[in-house]
């Protein structure tokens, strides 16, 4: 029987912060270190941050400079991938020695995208996924990603993938996905809504795999002072409750939800279950009709400009 012991983080970033919230971050790290966990989910921007509440000052047809200005303020809490903020990242795998899955809101040119980060034991960037379908106002401060971050890495464990927030609700993606074999399902969200257990159980039965949900839970003194947060006024008011949760491949729910402060969430997951689903399921297997259903998926990656070298005669 291979097991391994996983863990999700719920708990905040430190508004307006991105030092401080690395270095969060990175204790929060160790700890699952020292719990003896092999993985450690965050949840979603966790590093550069979920601006709940924010509104950019924007309406139909027009900005503001106040919009404007908090849209610069939300760009210089994003990081570079990779930088120095991922180095401080691996550092802290490493010395763990576990795998970890990271939430950041990345800055590529002039564009913020909602990304997952993959980091190995050895302290190795393995890779990325970038949202490919921000959620309502999302799309307003993040980019769209494409499919060539439809990553997943190799782990001791099986495949360890990524699916971030209502991302989660698009059954193409769900099936690319589970057409990669994930075992290890890593769900971060900006979810905290009741409903949004029942989503990761039915994920658990459908790709017969370990779902791991990880949520912030935030308060409004956590938010950036510099920006502008339309749902509450006073400090203690919480923005996101949590809710984090690790979900078995029959649905059987085995940490969470929580919804009671910053926790971490660990449990110890028996990887034969991943077969033992399996036996009377497999969503792109043999519970497939490729003969009626297919899917096609592009994973290039889609440029804007495809600058190409002179041809030599």
């Amino acid at each position: 029987m291979q097991t391994l012991k996983a863990c999700v983080v719920q708990a905040g970033s430190v508004g307006g912060d991105t030092a401080a919230t690395v270095a969060k971050a990175a204790d929060l790290i160790a700890q699952c270190g020292e719990r003896g966990a092999g993985l450690a989910v965050f949840p979603e921007a966790f590093i550069g941050g979920y601006p709940k509440g924010a509104n950019f000052s924007i309406y139909l047809g027009g900005r503001t400079p106040e919009g404007r200005q908090d849209f610069v303020s939300y760009w210089n809490s994003a990081i570079e991938v990779p930088g120095r903020e991922t180095a401080a990242i691996g550092a802290a795998a490493r010395a763990a020695r576990i795998f970890v899955v990271m939430g950041v809101i990345e800055r590529d040119g002039g564009t913020l995208y909602c990304t997952v980060l993959f980091f190995g034991p050895d302290g190795s960037l393995l890779g990325k996924h970038r949202k490919l379908m921000p959620t309502a106002l999302e799309r307003l401060c993040w980019g769209f990603g494409d499919g060539s971050t439809l990553t997943v890495v190799d782990t001791p464990w099986g495949k360890l993938g990524s699916v971030i927030c209502w991302e989660n609700y698009m059954p193409l993606l769900r099936a690319a996905m589970y057409d990669k074999q994930v075992a290890l399902y890593c769900a971060p969200t900006a979810d905290d809504r009741d409903s949004w257990a029942a989503t990761m159980r039915h994920i658990a039965l459908e790709g017969r795999c370990f779902v791991l949900s990880a949520c912030q839970y935030l308060t409004l003194a956590d938010f950036p002072s510099t920006m502008r947060n339309v749902l509450a006024q006073d400090p203690a008011e919480v923005l996101m409750r949590g809710g984090s949760m690790i979900v078995s491949p029959l649905g059987q729910v085995l940490a969470g939800p929580d919804f009671t402060g910053e926790t971490i969430l660990c449990a110890e997951l028996d990887l034969d279950d991943v077969a033992r689903g399996k036996f009377d399921f497999d969503a792109t297997g043999h519970y497939a009709r490729p003969d009626v259903f297919s899917l096609r998926v592009d994973e290039r990656p889609q440029l804007a400009v495809d600058a190409r070298g002179a041809v030599s005669e």
